[in-house]
């Protein structure tokens, strides 16, 4: 049976993945994150609280396990925050990955490990989509971070994968952070006058297809870089609007806005996007259209 440890499974695409493979005969599921589990569902999957900044507390728990696959979920994602707070960006986004690759590497298993990172190591100015050959030119400190684990891993002697992705959207059990689509849904809802850019571009990816492609990844033993994200790119007002449209809301509440008037410490690329081909050939990597994502995502919502 192969054994499979999450990390960050209290987050998003952590918790969207532990739901996916417990539902496998064929797999061992770990999942771990800092304090307590998160998760309502709490049986079919061992929950181990896990610090990946602490070198030891890494080793104990890969040693403990020896999983055939790590899906390296965890992360410090708010891109101003983390120009902020350098230091704790730099220790959630890199010497935890080399805390990761240490281990993997000392136990000489042959741990397959999948890492998550992110579109915005480019800087966004080739004029479209991405592709994962692509030179990466980080703007901002995350995307710094983001891109030095890479380098990292790259570096290792591990059977490795790492899978970019963009903007994720989706449910998730105790909710700690929200996501664009929620945000403009709730704000729009409630009848908030909402300011949002017209001059970045993103392909917004739900976290049940991030997920799969993930684990399409550890099913097949892939290895290199995969871009994992949803099959259009949209002007974030365009997603937006997608959004309000589908719920039927008020769009005139929403202003048009340039990204140069939100004061955000964190440079952003303005247009990114990434080409999809390789995972869809290597992979079978299917994932769904925004508006059947925003499908999915009703369906949870009504259910919760």
């Amino acid at each position: 049976m192969k054994k499979i440890l999450i990390t960050g499974s209290n987050g998003l695409l952590g918790q969207k993945l532990v739901y996916a493979l417990v539902k496998r005969k064929d797999v061992q599921v770990i999942a771990t994150a800092l304090g307590p589990n998160r998760l309502l569902k709490q049986d079919g999957y061992t929950y181990e609280s896990l610090d990946i900044t602490n070198k030891e507390q890494v080793n104990s728990i890969i040693s403990k396990y020896q999983p055939n696959v790590i899906i390296n979920t965890a992360a410090m994602t708010n891109v101003d925050a983390c120009e902020t707070k350098k230091e704790e960006a730099w220790l959630l986004n890199v010497t935890a990955v080399e805390n990761i690759v240490t281990a993997i590497e000392s136990l000489s298993t042959s741990t397959h490990l999948i890492h998550l990172s992110t579109d915005f190591i480019f800087d966004g100015e080739k004029g479209s989509a991405y592709i994962e050959t692509d030179a990466p030119n980080p703007l901002s400190y995350y995307a710094l971070t983001k891109l030095e684990a890479e380098k990292v891993i790259e570096k290792s002697t591990v059977k490795w994968a790492i899978a970019r992705t963009i903007i994720v959207f989706g449910i998730v059990d105790s909710m700690s952070r929200s996501n664009i689509v929620l945000w403009a849904k709730d704000a729009l809802t409630k009848g908030q006058k909402i300011n949002v850019v017209d001059d970045q571009f993103r392909s917004p990816t739900l976290a049940e297809d991030l997920a799969d492609g993930c684990i399409l990844i550890a099913d097949k033993g892939a290895t290199g870089i995969f871009n994992l994200a949803g099959p259009a790119t949209f002007s974030v007002l365009e997603l937006v609007y997608k959004v309000a449209d589908f719920w039927k809301l008020d769009k005139s509440l929403v202003s048009p806005s340039k990204s140069t008037t939100l004061n955000q410490p964190a440079k952003r690329p303005p247009r990114t996007g990434l080409i999809i081909d390789k995972a869809r050939k290597e992979l079978g990597y299917n994932p769904r259209s925004f508006e059947d994502g925003l499908k999915v995502l009703d369906e949870q919502l009504k259910a919760n």
